[in-house]
Formats: C-alpha cells, structure tokens, sequence
C-alpha cells in the first residue's frame, strides 16, 4: 500500500463535495501534469490511501482522507472541447492523460494546515512543504501519513 497526498481547490470540488455523491465516490480528473500523471497511472493502486489537500484557501492543508478504488484509466474529459480538461493533442488512439477513483473515508473535525505541517520537524520531508513544489498529486510516507492521522484525532 503507498500513500498520496492530492490536491484540489475547494472552489472546483472540495471534500466536502464528497458527502454529496452516490457512494461518496468520485474520479479524479483534469490531471495536467506529467508526472502526477504518471504517479496515477505508474503507482497507484485500489487500496491506495489519500490526504484530500485543499488549497486556493484559507486555511491550506489536509481536510481529510480517501482511498483509491478504481487504478488508472483514460480521462476522458481530455476528448471533449467542451471541457476545461480538453487537450488538443489527445486521441482516443494516443490518450494522454489518466484518472482515478477515489472514496472518502474521513473529514477531519479541524483540517491540519500547511502552517502547522511546516512546523512540525517529522514532516518537513513532505513534497507540500518543499519549495517549488506544486505538484496536484505527492507521494507521502508512512511515518508522515500516521503522524498526520495522529495529528487529526
């Protein structure tokens, strides 16, 4: 199992979002990043487990978690010009772009803010911490998801 942190602007679709669908289930499209892309399609895996990352906010950090229970397929918002996902240079043929499904499992009662994630010594490894690091989707290691999990309580 291998643990992710993912980011997403609440504005766009936040974890409270989540409560609201069937199942509380939902893709997670519109990854335009290559490498991000490639830690989807490469790595993840059902079972995965997620920090839901709310950013463009205040406060910033972690609201929460999720699992993954669908690995990586073609996103295909890609295909549609209609769509603020829409890549010109995608086909059906060559897709570019991948997405997965994840399930909410918590919203934590206070989200743990980049502000307390950076004062915090055990965590300043974390790639949201890091400067110029502004990846949609990190790797996170097991000490840092437990202690964060151990922080959330």
């Amino acid at each position: 199992m291998k643990y992710w942190l993912m980011k997403t602007e609440p504005g766009t679709f936040s974890i409270f979002d989540f409560e609201k669908l069937p199942n509380q289930t939902s893709q997670w499209e519109g990854i335009r990043n290559y490498q991000a892309r490639n830690f989807m399609r490469d790595e993840m895996k059902i079972g995965d487990k997620v920090f839901i990352y709310h950013s463009v906010v205040e406060p910033v950090g972690i609201f929460g978690t999720a699992t993954v229970i669908k690995e990586a397929y073609v996103d295909y918002f890609q295909f549609d010009p209609d769509s603020k996902y829409y890549d010109p240079k995608a086909t059906p043929e060559k897709p570019i772009w991948q997405m997965v499904d994840v399930k909410l499992e918590e919203i934590f009662s206070q989200p743990i803010t980049l502000k307390q994630i950076k004062e915090i010594r055990a965590l300043s490894g974390m790639g949201v911490v890091q400067k110029g690091s502004r990846l949609s989707i990190q790797p996170v290691k097991k000490e840092e998801w437990d202690f964060i999990l151990k922080l959330a309580q």
